[in-house]
């Protein structure tokens, strides 16, 4: 039945049909205002932690719209979903129609977010390939999916290993990133960097180009082109934007089906950061 929530059933793109027709409208209005002020914003976003959890407050501000339109009806699962699509379509990228249906978790857990399934930037390739297997999906899922990183930003932390430290980067990539990132731990630790230093607004291949040039943000992007089995998927993407498109869709497709909560095995949460 569509809409219903009452027994466990598979997701589909037409399950708010009746039961919030406006939520798809509603969601792309709130992700299109917070791209346009995030671009007026430009260089103000540098500073120490400013906007880096920006995500979490546009996902609170398309959910209390939808909870007016359609009290308790929309997951935050489903929202972050098309919210994600959204994203990728207003910044240059590919289109799909999601798949929705899913609720929300009952539980939250600090532990099992950081159990491994989410690789860390300083995994190495067969690391980023073993986890990704480990969800059903394979390394050209990964490395499809990796290219998301043509847009975002990374906090010092998680790069100044890479631009201090690595050899398979490029030198004033590294001297600029330096700039502001110093070398020592607890200095400047939330400066912010874009993931792709070419165009970090634009959902394009610029991502793989900068990764044939050594100028990967992360070890973990950088290591997708280091002499191993995904340097010709690279090398792929970074010239043919039909292709990379093709399959980031199709990988996206793929991991929105991995062990959704459907059914009366979840609930729709009231507050997306939290639990009912």
């Amino acid at each position: 039945m569509e809409g219903s929530r009452t027994t466990s059933a598979q997701l589909s793109t037409n399950f708010y049909t009746k039961s919030c027709p406006n939520v798809l409208s509603t969601v792309k209005s709130v992700v299109q205002s917070a791209v346009s002020k995030e671009r007026r914003m430009g260089e103000k976003t540098a500073g120490p932690n400013n906007n880096s959890v920006r995500g979490f407050n546009v996902i609170d501000d398309i959910k209390a719209k939808v909870e007016k339109l359609c009290p308790g009806v929309v997951s935050c699962a489903d929202i972050v979903a098309i919210a994600a699509r959204d994203s990728v379509v207003i910044l240059g990228g590919p289109d799909w129609d999601v798949k929705v249906g899913r609720s929300d978790s009952k539980t939250a857990s600090l532990s099992a977010a950081n159990s491994g399934v989410i690789p860390p930037p300083t995994a190495t390739l067969s690391q980023l390939i073993n986890r990704f297997q480990a969800q059903g999906l394979s390394a050209k899922d990964m490395v499809a999916l990796s290219g998301a990183h043509t847009i975002g930003k990374a906090r010092c932390v998680l790069f100044r290993n890479r631009i201090y430290n690595e050899t398979n980067i490029d030198a004033s990539f590294a001297k600029t990133r330096q700039s502001s990132c110093p070398r020592s731990s607890g200095s400047g630790d939330n400066n912010l960097a874009p993931l792709d230093v070419s165009t970090p607004d634009s959902f394009d291949t610029k991502y793989y180009q900068n990764l044939l040039n050594q100028k990967g943000l992360l070890h973990s992007d950088q290591i997708l082109f280091n002499g191993g089995s995904t340097d010709s998927l690279v090398k792929t993407y970074s010239s043919n934007t039909k292709s990379f498109f093709a399959d980031f869709v199709t990988a996206m497709i793929k991991m929105g089906d991995i062990s959704p909560l459907t059914g009366s095995s979840g609930e729709i949460r009231k507050n997306c950061r939290r639990p009912n």
